[in-house]
């Protein structure tokens, strides 16, 4: 009788044990929230952002037009020279190939500098907006006791349940337009 009551005991102290340790878990699990927003919807709502996005297409449009500019004389120079090759001397036909050759040469890194110079210039002017961006969700996330903060952009988070999950975006821009 006596191991009867010892084992009951036991028993009533594990699944005691069991069921504090479950409520602890639910308990921890029901604490974790966390928040997501649409980063490049945020993003793209921002003033500056609007501003930022002129000034790069008016940059693009400068280095457009210099591009076409340097096409333009580059094919009126091959012109030029399909035209009078035939009554050129050695000598002259084979300046006016190697002036064709480094213009057109010169015209690709032309190119190629203009490409990088844009990307430069298009990550300076969005990176004040993207720091801007970057401490008014970490504002929110501690202010909402949220864990993370989920970016939803390019559908990398097709189900949010919304009971876990609290959409910030709203919060996100009123800090921003502050």
């Amino acid at each position: 009788m006596r191991k009867t009551t010892i084992y009951k005991r036991m028993m009533s102290l594990a699944l005691l044990m069991i069921l504090h340790s479950s409520l602890f878990i639910l308990h921890s699990e029901a604490q974790t929230k966390f928040g997501y927003l649409s980063y490049g919807a945020v993003l793209k709502s921002m003033p500056a952002y609007t501003l930022a996005q002129k000034n790069i297409a008016d940059l693009t449009a400068q280095y457009e037009a210099e591009i076409k500019r340097a096409e333009d004389e580059f094919n009126m120079k091959y012109e030029q020279f399909l035209d009078g090759q035939r009554d050129f001397p050695p000598s002259i036909l084979q300046k006016r190939q190697s002036e064709l050759q480094e213009l057109m040469e010169k015209n690709v890194a032309f190119k190629e500098e203009s490409r990088r110079l844009l990307a430069a210039a298009e990550e300076e002017a969005y990176a004040p907006l993207h720091q801007k961006l970057a401490t008014a969700i970490q504002k929110v996330g501690m202010q909402h006791g949220l864990a993370f903060i989920l970016n939803t952009d390019q559908n990398a988070c097709p189900f949010i349940n919304p009971e876990m999950g609290e959409d910030v975006t709203e919060a996100v821009l009123l800090l921003i337009d502050n």
